[in-house]
């Protein structure tokens, strides 16, 4: 089944003074109408890259784009231009007028595409009740915050009715709780208005909280692809493993440290929790079973599409067999389980 958006070969090369830069190299991508789709990457990956070639800001050096199966790099400029009406975007800085207040922000789009401005204000006012920035109408964004900043923006951005929303690191600048209420109302609006929403990320839990499905740029490179629990629960590259595992800052940090050696030479694995498993105390239950203790060095818990999941990484004791009998133990009630190494370097 086509989706609403099909990349197929896509590679992006720059010119630079010390040569040729391959951004993007040979990427393929199918996002279904209605899905919220993340791109992940640490910074340089060329997600960035990837998503200003959605909507042909940036030209692919080779390979096509299609939305809704019109090729954007066999249309006219005229007929991009109404294509990119379809396609709205939101950035880190948000990107507002400061020079004009929070309504006038709003209607700046529609007037300029030529709706009356008693049109464009009574859009504009039904966009704010949207986003819940109705009693902000006449304030400027210097007087806002950056959660009210970015709802701004993304009324903006649902002025021209889009087809599609590209979300270019949206949540950035913002602090953890501002940060889940944007993606609450991404959510809602994705929901309540069938949008189409692409989120460029370079932070796994932002993935985990809103999208459906996910795809891992590294190094210009697609490495990895598919619905977001399935990748969470059984991540098959490296690049996928360090996403998950750095989800938790703080955790990552200690394991970088005093957790890296304690795996180095170590049986390790990485339990992943279903939803019904996660009520059992199932590590408690096995070191009464088998008598031998188990070092946690990680454990954490998540909402994964909607679910409530968890997942530890645990030293088991050097006995073989010990070991073997432990992994059999978990997987048969239900948890997934796979080697750790591949979380560190």
């Amino acid at each position: 089944m086509a989706g609403i958006i099909e990349v197929q070969n896509l590679t992006k090369v720059f010119e630079t003074k010390e040569g040729e830069v391959e951004a993007l190299q040979d990427i393929n991508l199918s996002i279904q109408a209605g899905d919220i789709y993340g791109i992940i990457g640490m910074s340089g990956a060329g997600k960035s890259t990837l998503v200003r070639c959605l909507n042909f800001l940036e030209r692919p050096t080779e390979g096509t784009v299609e939305i809704e199966g019109r090729d954007l790099g066999a249309m006219t400029e005229m007929e991009l231009r109404w294509q990119r009406s379809q396609i709205a975007m939101i950035f880190q800085h948000f990107n507002l007028l400061m020079q004009k207040n929070v309504i006038d922000n709003i209607c700046f789009p529609l007037v300029i595409a030529g709706m009356k401005k008693k049109e464009a204000r009574a859009k504009a006012e039904e966009l704010l009740h949207i986003v819940g920035m109705e009693e902000k109408a006449r304030a400027y964004p210097s007087q806002l915050s950056g959660g009210q900043k970015q709802r701004v923006a993304i009324a903006r951005a649902l002025a021209g009715s889009p087809k599609i929303l590209l979300c270019d690191e949206a949540t950035s600048a913002l602090d953890p709780q501002t940060t889940q209420s944007i993606l609450s109302l991404l959510k809602e609006i994705n929901t309540k208005y069938g949008i189409t929403i692409v989120i460029i990320t370079h932070e796994m839990a932002v993935v985990r909280e809103i999208c459906s499905h996910v795809a891992i740029i590294s190094k210009g490179h697609l490495v990895e692809q598919g619905r977001v629990f399935d990748i969470f629960s059984h991540p098959q590259t490296k690049e996928a493993k360090k996403l998950i595992i750095g989800g938790n800052e703080e955790a990552n940090l200690n394991l970088e440290s005093r957790q890296r050696e304690q795996m180095k030479g170590k049986s390790c694995i990485r339990i992943v929790f279903s939803s019904n498993s996660s009520f059992e105390p199932v590590i408690a239950n096995m070191v009464l079973k088998f008598g031998q203790p188990v070092n946690i060095l990680k454990a954490d818990t998540k909402n994964v599409e909607g679910i409530a999941r968890g997942e530890m990484i645990l030293q088991l004791p050097e006995d073989e067999q010990m070991q073997e009998s432990m992994k059999e133990y978990l997987k048969e009630r239900g948890l997934a389980v796979e080697e750790a190494e591949g979380y560190v370097d």
